[in-house]
This record gives structure tokens, C-alpha cells and sequence, in this order.
């Protein structure tokens, strides 16, 4: 394997979620990849994603089972130190082996591993694999499903975003949260604000509509997070960020013509300074760019009839 490539990510989503994922994959990566693995140099955690099962942290590989084997021996532990074998299911089918294979060969690579095996509560966790014709060998790190626990908020709207693919957006919008500052001037009753915040993203948010905020606020702290939250028309907005999330309003309480969509994603162009991502229920090509913005990446997202195009756009 490519020295280069250090880290696997396993993939799962539903079919009509996976040009979400390929979106998130390349914000995230700068690439994705038509399989359910993917193999990069970029470290993140995996329950970021609603689509990452695991990270693999690659250590050795080899050609065979046999190979791999030789070369887990050379890993040292002190003998105090627990340890875990898991073998990672392949999404490819022609490279998956049944159960009982499976068990066999964790118990193999198991026993070239000096220290205690501890099948319930390990020090370290390592996997085994195979994946495009080889064996590989790693730490091992599952995905929690962080965005599922958020579904469960005392507050919610039947048109808001579901928390997976909330999650993704802050994704796609904030791939790395180091320095930057986030706004969500049309933040509802707060599914992506709170998504960001349990990523650790600066993120403040408002809304026009008074009524919601308590049930936002309260959502936030529901889950132990907090942020500012204000009610300001997006078109009173002073401060200066990095990064805006809209969800432009569609539902029948909101109801905006072009033109007010125009006068939102202008008004976001001025608070804005690197990127703003657009969730839409209708064409904004022509309105993103006459409020001054270029269209980079985007992904339609379908379930059943309805259907929400994420767009990812820069200010010019």
C-alpha cells in the first residue's frame, strides 16, 4: 500500500443518500470513491461523518493472509496491555468471507500478538481486512451515530433537516473547525446548530422568527450544548464570519419569492467571508450568482418525491 494512505474509512448510507456522502467524502477527503472504502491521509474522527463506520489506522500489510501475519509479529506491547482483534467486513462481496472464516483469522493474527487478548474490555483495538486484493492490519476506531441520539429533541419541525443529514452539511460546510467561525442565520429550530456544536464548531445562530427560538434554545441545551442564539432577520446581520449554512425557508409559514431569496444570499455575501452552503428545494443557480457567488460542488438529495439540493458556493 501507499505510504501516503495511512489511514481506511468504511462507508454505509442509503442508496439515495449517496451522492450526500460523495459530497461529504470530498469536503472532507478532497476525493471520494464509488466503493464503501476509502483510503487517504487525512485523520479525522470517524463519528464526524453519519456515513463512516470505522478508521482503520494502517500498521502492516501484505500480498496474502500468510504475509500479514508474518508481519503482525513484529508489533510490540508490553505484556500488561490488552488487546482486541476485529475482522472489518468488506462492502465488496467478491473480497467478504463467512462468519466462521472471520473468527478464524482474528483468532490467528490474535495469537502473533504479544499481550493479553481481551475480548470485552481491551486496552487497544486492532483490525484486520482485506481490501482490493490485499490484507491489511491496523488500530481500529468505530463511528459512533452521534446525529441518531440528536433525534431525540423535545422540539421539532416536520420540514426541518433530519440530524444525518444536518450532520453531513456541517460536514461539508466545516471540514476542518480550526479557527473558523460559523453562522446559521435561518437556524430553525436548531438541528444544524447542533450538529455543529457536538462537533466542537464556533457556530452562532438566528432566526426572524421569534416564536421557535425558545424550543431552539432549548434543543441546544437539551443535549449539554450551548451558543448564541438571537432573533435577527438575516439581513441585519453585523458580524463578520467564515462560514454560513441557509436553509432557505420553503415550507407554507414561509414562503419566500426570488427576490427574497435574492436578498437573503446577499446579505450573506456581505457577513461572509469564504463560503456559504445553500439547502434548497428549488433552482438558485441565476440568484446565487447575481448575489455574487460561484457554484463549486453539489449534491441532489432525493427521498421518495421530494428533493433537496445541497449546494456548496464561494463569494467573488
Amino acid at each position: 500500500m501507499n505510504k501516503e494512505k495511512p489511514y481506511i474509512y468504511t462507508y454505509a448510507y442509503p442508496e439515495e443518500e449517496r451522492p450526500l456522502c460523495a459530497l461529504e467524502m470530498r469536503s472532507l477527503f478532497g476525493q471520494d470513491t464509488a466503493g464503501t472504502t476509502l483510503e487517504t491521509t487525512v485523520k479525522i474522527d470517524p463519528s464526524r461523518s453519519p456515513f463512516i463506520k470505522e478508521r482503520i489506522s494502517l500498521m502492516y500489510e501484505g500480498e496474502s493472509l500468510e504475509e500479514l501475519l508474518v508481519k503482525v509479529e513484529q508489533l510490540r506491547m508490553s505484556a500488561e496491555t490488552s488487546f482486541k482483534v476485529v475482522y472489518v467486513k468488506n462492502g465488496d462481496v467478491s473480497e467478504d468471507v463467512g462468519f466462521k472464516d472471520r473468527r478464524e483469522i482474528e483468532r490467528k493474527v490474535g495469537l502473533r500478538i504479544e499481550g493479553k487478548a481481551d475480548l470485552h474490555h481491551p486496552d487497544r483495538l486492532f483490525a484486520v481486512m482485506k481490501v482490493k486484493g490485499r490484507w491489511i492490519f491496523g488500530e481500529y476506531v468505530k463511528a459512533e451515530s452521534v446525529w441518531y441520539l440528536h433525534q431525540k429533541k423535545p422540539n421539532d419541525y416536520s420540514t426541518a433537516l433530519s440530524t444525518r443529514m444536518a450532520r453531513a452539511v456541517v460536514n461539508i460546510a466545516i471540514p476542518n473547525p480550526n479557527g473558523v467561525k460559523a453562522i446559521d442565520p435561518c437556524c430553525g429550530i436548531g438541528t444544524v446548530l447542533i450538529e455543529a456544536l457536538s462537533m466542537g464548531i464556533d457556530i452562532v445562530g438566528s432566526d426572524r422568527n421569534g416564536l421557535i427560538l425558545s424550543g431552539t434554545r432549548e434543543n441546544v441545551a437539551h443535549f449539554g450544548l450551548s451558543c448564541d442564539v438571537k432573533r435577527a432577520d438575516i439581513r441585519d446581520v453585523t458580524d463578520k464570519y467564515d462560514v454560513a449554512i441557509i436553509d432557505l425557508p420553503y415550507n407554507l409559514c414561509s414562503v419566500i419569492t426570488p427576490d427574497e431569496q435574492l436578498e437573503i444570499l446577499q446579505s450573506a455575501h456581505r457577513f461572509t467571508a469564504k463560503k456559504v452552503v445553500v439547502v434548497t428545494v428549488e433552482p438558485v443557480d441565476e440568484i446565487l450568482a447575481k448575489a455574487g457567488f460561484n457554484v463549486i460542488d453539489r449534491a441532489l438529495v432525493k427521498k421518495g418525491t421530494f428533493t433537496r439540493e445541497v449546494i456548496v458556493s464561494v463569494p467573488v
